[in-house]
C-alpha cells in the first residue's frame, strides 16, 4: 500500500489518491465516452494497494499508464499519456522562443524584466537562460496544483520564483558590527576585523557583495552610522600616533578626549595641542571623506552576481549624535552629492535618513544640520529617502535616546520598501532579520470578474469571497515554501548562516536552517487598488472618498486575515505593498486579453503599484499624501510614499523638508521625492528638463536620464520593461517647479 510520495523536488508527503482520481478523471473527460466512475475507483484502488509503501510521482503515474492500457478505456490511456507528453512539449517549445530572444537580444518584457541587470551581456544571457529555465521546473515540480492553477490564472505572482528551487531566503539587515568586529570568511579567505576606517568601508562593501550570493533579494545596513562610527575614532588615534613619531611627543591624552565633532578647519593661529588635535582632525576627515568615496563607488562598480548586476543595497542612517557617527554621515552625504566618477549620481545604495524627533528633525536637535544637509543631497541625488521613525507603528518602548546601542531598537527599511520590525519568535527589531519570500495578488482581476453583478452590495461582497479564497491559497503558498526553505543546510549560506542571520551562528554546518528562519517574514502583496475600485465602484480613492473608504476596508481585511494566518501556520506573515517592476504590465496584459479593455481599469499598459494613487492622477501633494497615508499602518510588510516635483530641485531643498514635514503629520512610514536629473555623459552638463535630447552645453546627444523605477534608481530607460515605461511617460507632477505649495 502506498504511504508517502516522493515529490520531484525530494520532498516526502503523504500519499493522496484524489490527485490519482482527478487525472484520470480528467482524461476520461476528453474521450467521447467519458468518464466512467467504477473504473476510475478501481484502477485508483489498485494502484493505492498494491503500490510500494513509497514511491515517486513518475512511479506512480507510470502505474496509471499501466493500468489504464490494461483496462477496456485504451482511449483513456492515450488522452493520459498524450496530456503528459503534450505538457512536456509545450514546455520545450515556450523555453525555445524565450531562449531565441535572449540569444538575439531581443528588448522585451522578459529580457527587460529587472532594469538593474544588463541582459545582453554573457553574463546577463546566462543569467536569463537560468532564470527562465528554472521557473517552468518550479511550475511542474514545486508547486501545488491549486497554487498553479492560480498562477496560471494570473490571481496570483510568486516574486523571485526562478530562485525557488536555491531556497534562499530574500534579504537581510546585516549587524555589521559581527564583521566588523569579528571578521569573517568569504571563499578562501579570511577577513580580520577591522582597525580604521579605510578597512571597514571595505568591510561594509564585502559583506553585501558576499551576502548577495547566498541571497536572492537586497542587502542593506540598518545602522551604518553607529557602526562605522567607532572606526573614525581609531582613525584618529591613529593621526595622533602619527604625529608622536614625528614630533616625538606623547598625545595619549587625546586619544579618548570626547569631541564634539570632527570638522575641517584651518591651522592658522593654533598652536601647542590645539594645533596636534586640529591636524588630526583634519587628516581624519579626509581619510573618512575617502573611505565613504570608496564604499559609494564599490557598490556601483563591482558586481556581484550574472548580469553584470551590483548588488542590491540599502543603508541606513541618521541617528547617531556621536562626532564620530555625524562625521560618517557628513561625509557620506557630501560624497553622494558630489557624485561617483565624473560627477554622475549614483545608483546605489539607496540611501534612508532616519528621522527622529529629538535627534535630527527639529531646529534644536543634535543632527538637524545633517538633516538639512540630507535634504540638500535629495534635491540633487534622489538619496537618501526618509524613515519615519516617528510613525505610530515605527516606535518601540524599548528605544531610549541614552542608549548607546538604541539602534537595535530602530525600524529599518531596505530596497523598494521592504520593513521588517515586529517579531512573534524573537526581538522586535530590524537586524539581522529579512524577509523570506513574497507573493503578490492580482486584486484587479477579482474585481473585474465581478463587474457584471449590478448590486454593488453584492458586487462588494463577491470580492470579498473572491479575496478571501485567494489570501487562503497565497498564505498556503509561502507556508509550502518555507517547508521547502528550512530544509536548507547552514553550510549552504555560510556567511548568511555564521555572521548574519538572528541565531544562525548557533548552527551547526549540517544543521538545516528550520530553528531559526522564522525571525524572517512571508509577504503577501497587491497590486493594482486604484484599477481594483474603478472596477467594484467606478472611481478610484484618490478621486472618491467612497472609493478611498473601500480601499481601506480591503486592506484592513488583508491584514485581519493575514494576521489569522499568523497565528495558524505560525509565521511572521505580513501585507506588502508589492513594488511592481515586471509584474506592473504581466498582469494587466493578460487580464486585457481576457476581459478587452476597460476604461480606467485595463486600458493601460500597467496597473498602478500597491495602494498608490495612479501616477496620472493630478493632484496636490497634500492630496496624495493624506489618501495614501493610512495604508502604511496597515501595510507592515514595506510601503512607500512619492512626490513627483517638477523642475530643477537642486536649489530648493526646502520642498523636499515639507515632505518630511506631511509625512511627520499624517503618520507615514517612508517616503521619498521624485524629480527630473539629465547629464551629459561627454562633457558632464546637468539639467532637470523633461526630455532633453541635446546637450545645450556641447550638441551631445549622449544623454543620462536618471529615474526611479520602484524604489531604486535606473540610469538608462533602456531596460526599462514595456509596462514601466508607459508609467513613466503617465507620470504627473505634485509640485510645480520652484513652488512650495505642498498644501
Amino acid at each position: 500500500m502506498i504511504q508517502t510520495v516522493v515529490k520531484r523536488d525530494g520532498r516526502i508527503v503523504g500519499f493522496n489518491e484524489q490527485k490519482i482520481m482527478a487525472a484520470i478523471r480528467k482524461a476520461m473527460m476528453t474521450t467521447e465516452k467519458g468518464e466512467d466512475e467504477r473504473l476510475l475507483n478501481v484502477i485508483t484502488d489498485h494502484i493505492a494497494q498494491r503500490g510500494q509503501t513509497q514511491m515517486t510521482v513518475e512511479a506512480i503515474q507510470d502505474l496509471v499508464e499501466m493500468e489504464l492500457m490494461k483496462s477496456s478505456r485504451k482511449d483513456v490511456a492515450q488522452k493520459y499519456i498524450a496530456y503528459r507528453n503534450q505538457r512536456s512539449i509545450a514546455r520545450k517549445a515556450k523555453t525555445r522562443d524565450i531562449f531565441l530572444d535572449i540569444v538575439n537580444v531581443k528588448s522585451n518584457d522578459i529580457t527587460r524584466e529587472n532594469a538593474n541587470m544588463n541582459a545582453d551581456t554573457p553574463a546577463g544571457m546566462m543569467m536569463k537562460f537560468a532564470s527562465e529555465s528554472t521557473k517552468p521546473f518550479v511550475d511542474d515540480y514545486l508547486l501545488s496544483d491549486e497554487v498553479r492553477e492560480a498562477v496560471k490564472g494570473n490571481y496570483l505572482h510568486i516574486h523571485d520564483k526562478d530562485y525557488y528551487p536555491t531556497k534562499s531566503l530574500t534579504c537581510v539587515q546585516h549587524p555589521l558590527d559581527n564583521i566588523l568586529n569579528c571578521g569573517f570568511i568569504a571563499g578562501h579567505g579570511a577577513s580580520r576585523p577591522a582597525k580604521r576606517i579605510e578597512t571597514a568601508s571595505v568591510l561594509a562593501c564585502i559583506s553585501m557583495e558576499c551576502a548577495q550570493n547566498e541571497m536572492h533579494g537586497g542587502q542593506a545596513i540598518p545602522a551604518f552610522d553607529f557602526y562605522l562610527a567607532p572606526f573614525v575614532r581609531l582613525s584618529y588615534i591613529e593621526e595622533l600616533k602619527y604625529l608622536e613619531d614625528l614630533n616625538g611627543e606623547d598625545y595619549s591624552a587625546l586619544y579618548d578626549e570626547p569631541l564634539m565633532d570632527y570638522l575641517k578647519q584651518p591651522l592658522d593661529g593654533l598652536t601647542g595641542i590645539d594645533r596636534v588635535r586640529q591636524h588630526a582632525i583634519n587628516k581624519t576627515v579626509g581619510r573618512v571623506h575617502q573611505s565613504m568615496e570608496a564604499f559609494i563607488h564599490n557598490m556601483n562598480t563591482i558586481h556581484s552576481r550574472g548580469g553584470n548586476q551590483v548588488v542590491f543595497s540599502s543603508i541606513n542612517y541618521g541617528t547617531d549624535t556621536s562626532a564620530e557617527g555625524r562625521c560618517i554621515m557628513r561625509e557620506i552625504l557630501l560624497s553622494t552629492y558630489e557624485g561617483v566618477g565624473s560627477g554622475e549620481t549614483a545608483i546605489f545604495p539607496i540611501q534612508i535618513w532616519k528621522k527622529k524627533r529629538g535627534v535630527n528633525y527639529l531646529p534644536e536637535d543634535r543632527n538637524f544640520d545633517l538633516y538639512q544637509l540630507a535634504c540638500k543631497v535629495t534635491a540633487r541625488r534622489f538619496f537618501p529617502n526618509f524613515l519615519n521613525l516617528d510613525a505610530s507603528f515605527n516606535q518601540t518602548d524599548e528605544w531610549h535616546a541614552d542608549d548607546p546601542k538604541r539602534y537595535l531598537h530602530e525600524v529599518a527599511t531596505m530596497g523598494c520598501r521592504t520593513r521588517v520590525f515586529e517579531n512573534r519568535f524573537g526581538p522586535k527589531t530590524s537586524i539581522g532579520r529579512g524577509n523570506l519570500s513574497f507573493t503578490t495578488l492580482n486584486i484587479v482581476k477579482m474585481a473585474i470578474e465581478c463587474m457584471k453583478i449590478e448590486s454593488k452590495e453584492e458586487r462588494i461582497g463577491q470580492f470579498f469571497a473572491k479575496l478571501d479564497n485567494m489570501l487562503e491559497i497565497a498564505a498556503r503558498q509561502l507556508d509550502e515554501r518555507f517547508q521547502f526553505q528550512k530544509s536548507a543546510l547552514a553550510k549552504q549560506f555560510p556567511l548568511l548562516m555564521k555572521s548574519l542571520w538572528l541565531g544562525g551562528d548557533k548552527l551547526a554546518p549540517d544543521s538545516t536552517i528550520e530553528p531559526v528562519i522564522n525571525q524572517g517574514t512571508l509577504g503577501i502583496g497587491f497590486i493594482g487598488l486604484a484599477e481594483c475600485l474603478v472596477a467594484l465602484v467606478g472611481k478610484h480613492h484618490g478621486e472618491s472618498e467612497e472609493a478611498q473608504q473601500l480601499g481601506l476596508k480591503i486592506v484592513t481585511y488583508m491584514r485581519d486575515r493575514i494576521n489569522d494566518f499568523c497565528e495558524r501556520y505560525h509565521h511572521n506573515y505580513s501585507v506588502l505593498a508589492t513594488p511592481a517592476e515586471g509584474l506592473a504590465g504581466r498582469f494587466t496584459k493578460r487580464d486585457r486579453k481576457e476581459f478587452g479593455r476597460i476604461p480606467g481599469v485595463t486600458d493601460r499598459d500597467y496597473y498602478t503599484n500597491s495602494n498608490h494613487v495612479p501616477v496620472y492622477y493630478k493632484c496636490s501633494a497634500r492630496h496624495k499624501a493624506e489618501v495614501e497615508a493610512p495604508y502604511h499602518n496597515l501595510t507592515r510588510g514595506g510601503h512607500i510614499f512619492y512626490v513627483e516635483i517638477d523642475g530643477d530641485a537642486t536649489h530648493n531643498p526646502a520642498v523636499i523638508m515639507g515632505v518630511v514635514d506631511m509625512m511627520d503629520r499624517l503618520d507615514m512610514g517612508y517616503g521619498s521625492v521624485n524629480h527630473n536629473r539629465n547629464r551629459c555623459m561627454d562633457c558632464g552638463y546637468e539639467n532637470a528638463q523633461a526630455d532633453l535630447k541635446v546637450c545645450p552645453k556641447c550638441g551631445s546627444t549622449n544623454i543620462d536620464k536618471l529615474q526611479r523605477i520602484t524604489g531604486y534608481l535606473v540610469g538608462t530607460t533602456d531596460r526599462w520593461n514595456s509596462g514601466k515605461l508607459a508609467e513613466l511617460n503617465d507620470r504627473v507632477t505634485h509640485i510645480d517647479d520652484g513652488e512650495q505649495r505642498l498644501f
